[in-house]
């Protein structure tokens, strides 16, 4: 298998306006329109059908390897599915799922997060976890572009950022290949089956964010 793509962050991440409304909650639990379509891709909500084929990727040892987590029973599995099923976008701490899957096929490969961090302060924590079957083919980049590029147009956020563990090359490769800048580094904050992990902090805002689209085109 190759690389793992996935960063650190999980939970078992209107109009184009530069302020989220304080009172108006229910205009932000549609800020993403599911389902639309990348190149290869479509991003869609989850649905119970996804049980299958989510699990297989969220079984493997080194996906939760990066994650400070142990590998999750089936009991936990489907209460993981449930919420992603159920995810909202209204109050901080609230994770959007968007489950990403190749549009020739409808095969899903894995799943982008945009968590709302700071509503005050327009501030997303995205994350993402793909299958390491389908590394090495640009899926990961592609799928977390489109939701980079609609949580600052969309949604409106000011600043969006990734935290990785420093171990993990692949996903350190995407949020580089999307132009996000690395902002803090880290060192031991983390511990896992008794071994200490970096953590590496990757931002962007939204004023830089057509620069970096620009150049993760090319």
């Amino acid at each position: 298998m190759g690389p793992v793509f996935l960063a650190k962050m999980f939970c078992p991440v209107r109009k184009q306006t530069n302020v989220i409304p304080p009172d108006n909650k229910d205009e932000l639990l549609h800020l993403i329109t599911l389902p639309f379509d990348t190149e290869r891709l479509q991003l869609r909500r989850f649905t119970p059908d996804d049980l299958e084929a989510y699990s297989t990727y969220h079984r493997l040892p080194e996906v939760y390897r990066y994650l400070y987590a142990p590998t999750p029973d089936n009991a936990q599995l489907a209460d993981q599915l449930a919420q992603a099923i159920a995810s909202r976008f209204c109050q901080d701490g609230d994770i959007f799922y968007c489950a990403v899957t190749l549009k020739d096929s409808g095969e899903l490969i894995g799943e982008v997060l945009l968590k709302l961090a700071n509503r005050a302060a327009l501030q997303a924590e995205i994350g993402y976890i793909f299958s390491p079957v389908y590394a090495g083919k640009g899926y990961a980049s592609e799928a977390v572009q489109a939701v980079l590029d609609r949580g600052f147009n969309q949604v409106g956020c000011h600043r969006i950022f990734a935290r990785l563990d420093a171990a993990n090359q692949g996903s350190i490769g995407v949020v580089e290949r999307l132009g996000m800048r690395k902002e803090a580094h880290l060192r031991q904050n983390d511990r896992f089956n008794g071994q200490w992990g970096d953590e590496l902090i990757y931002a962007l805002l939204k004023e830089e964010w057509p620069s970096a689209a620009m150049k993760a085109r090319r």
